[in-house]
């Protein structure tokens, strides 16, 4: 080895080494995190109202230390969550009567997903209509929103397509007419087999460059023979569809060091989350 090249190697390891004598902990303070009321509410004609209520906690907190009035649940994935249980939950329907949602913790089958609150009677809701919901637990905290019901906008054709003999793959195209002179969002789902809480594919869509004409969303090859395919198409107001858009970008830049911290968008006052009225179009096809 050449004398100065390994003079050199030996002297940058010395250094390397004595890095260790530089390193130093230091002891961030953090500002005070005051826990917000978390509230997820997805109302449809014909469902009965469910909604979850859970507790915002400070982004390094490690999920363990339950506030008054709270209790920390454990999910199935080892998740954990701040479980509010001091919350009184009140709905209001378009004609002006109150139905009060009490705490009934369960799972909903269909859909996966958990919720706190739930009622007892189908929902009868009408494009046009009105609903308010008013969350308050007994430490003060208070959550209020509103949500109108969207217009029903139906899917027109669903169709698929083969690529190849040999790769039998195919795409899956959904097509459906949005309504002139206004602006309208959609979310169009497509699930495999039984529609559930993971969707094969969810995508937000805005009518800015096909108002009042029909459009078509295809995916790539990418289904199988014989797979069962839904399409779900919803119709949504422009605060949902924010709200989805902030949530994707909060995703995004988490644990990012290069993007910019994203707030959630919600659709309430006084917390944090959304509160809406979905409406749906559902077609399903079997790829033959």
């Amino acid at each position: 080895m050449n004398k100065a090249l390994g003079l050199g190697l030996l002297v940058a390891a010395v250094g390397l080494a004595g890095c260790n004598d530089f390193q130093k902990s230091i002891d961030v303070p953090l500002p005070n995190y005051q826990n917000q009321l978390v509230v997820e509410c997805y109302l449809e004609n014909g469902a009965v109202p469910r909604l979850s209520v859970t507790e915002s906690v400070p982004y390094l907190d490690n999920g363990q230390a339950a506030a008054a009035g709270s209790q920390v649940l454990a999910l199935p994935n080892g998740q954990t969550v701040q479980l509010p249980t001091d919350v009184t939950v009140n709905l209001t329907l378009p004609g002006g009567r109150v139905v009060n949602l009490p705490f009934r913790p369960g799972l909903d089958a269909a859909t996966g997903k958990y919720y706190t609150h739930s009622g007892t009677a189908a929902l009868a809701a009408a494009a046009g209509q009105q609903f308010a919901l008013d969350v308050q637990d007994k430490r003060g905290r208070h959550v209020v929103g509103t949500a109108v019901v969207p217009t029903f906008v139906p899917i027109d054709s669903v169709k698929y397509k083969f690529n190849t003999a040999v790769d039998r793959k195919a795409y899956f195209l959904t097509k459906w007419t949005d309504p002139a002179a206004t602006t309208d969002f959609y979310r169009i789902q497509l699930h495999k087999g039984k529609p559930s809480n993971n969707s094969e594919t969810d995508n937000d869509v805005r009518d800015r460059l096909f108002n009042g004409q029909a459009y078509a969303q295809v995916t790539r090859y990418r289904f199988d023979p014989n797979d069962t395919i839904t399409a779900t198409l919803y119709h949504v107001d422009s605060a949902y569809f924010n709200f989805r858009q902030s949530v994707r970008d909060a995703r995004n830049a988490n644990g990012n060091p290069f993007a910019q911290p994203a707030g959630i968008r919600s659709t309430v006052q006084g917390g944090v989350g959304v509160f809406s009225v979905l409406v749906k179009d559902q077609k399903t096809l079997i790829l033959k």
